[in-house]
């Protein structure tokens, strides 16, 4: 069986200008991500904000089954030219993962089509409870009915997305907060997962729970075999 491909994608700023982040994540939260899907079986590569075309060339994008997206300081400095051909392949059916701050990001907001940063914020470092509040969804795969983060960036809403196609989880927070923290969504033939833990701040992509999440949502997200699909002017389906 063909090995899942997965492009990992980090702007890589955090880890490299600030030391203590640095030693929370020695090899870039892209090296961390990439380090348990690779344990979990699948091809992975990543890619960083300097590199050209911020690493994601036609050869990358096109030979990629699921998009990892972490970004937070350089939204802004991402080639809407890149973001355009991410969206196109999306449509074409590459999966995409947007994980914490991405949503955020261009891509995100051109997937989802409204403002994504509007949302409720505090660095406190309080505890999160992720409640599972869908068991039945393919990403709920083997894990309990709440994963407790003991220190965590707080997100709350109003989240600015569309509803999304399916919620997995729900936040709740120390402060009273609550946010919908695990949203799928379709456009085309692509499907698209949000998901909010992630701070910079805290180890929180070593929590076996957090990992198993996101390796079930590379799963999800994969693209299955297309059947071949034509537009235009077409002669009818059948002739009588």
């Amino acid at each position: 069986m063909k090995k899942i491909s997965v492009t990992v994608w980090n702007e890589y700023f955090h880890e490299v200008e600030d030391a203590a982040i640095g030693k929370i994540y020695p090899d870039g939260i892209h090296g961390c991500i990439a380090g348990f899907l690779k344990e979990a079986g699948m091809d992975v590569r990543t890619a960083t904000l300097k590199e050209p075309e911020h690493g994601l060339t036609d050869e990358v994008l096109n030979s990629t089954d699921v998009l990892i997206w972490w970004g937070h300081m350089r939204h802004g400095e991402v080639c809407d030219d890149v973001v355009e051909k991410v969206h196109k392949r999306v449509k074409q059916g590459m999966g995409l993962i947007v994980l914490h701050s991405g949503h955020a990001s261009k891509i995100f907001g051109r997937i989802c089509g409204t403002n994504t940063g509007e949302l409720k914020w505090r660095e406190d470092g309080g505890k999160e409870i992720l409640w599972l509040v869908d068991p039945t969804h393919p990403i709920a795969d083997g894990l309990p009915e709440k994963i407790v983060i003991e220190h965590e960036e707080m997100y709350g809403e109003l989240f600015g997305i569309p509803e999304p196609d399916a919620l997995v989880f729900i936040s709740w927070f120390e402060g009273g907060e609550v946010f919908r923290s695990g949203c799928c969504f379709h456009r085309g033939m692509g499907k698209i997962f949000y998901f909010r833990p992630g701070h910079e701040s805290f180890p929180n992509y070593f929590h076996k729970d957090v990992q198993k999440v996101i390796i079930n949502a590379v799963k999800w997200a994969a693209p299955a075999q297309l059947p071949v699909i034509t537009g235009g002017k077409s002669e009818p389906a059948f002739v009588k």
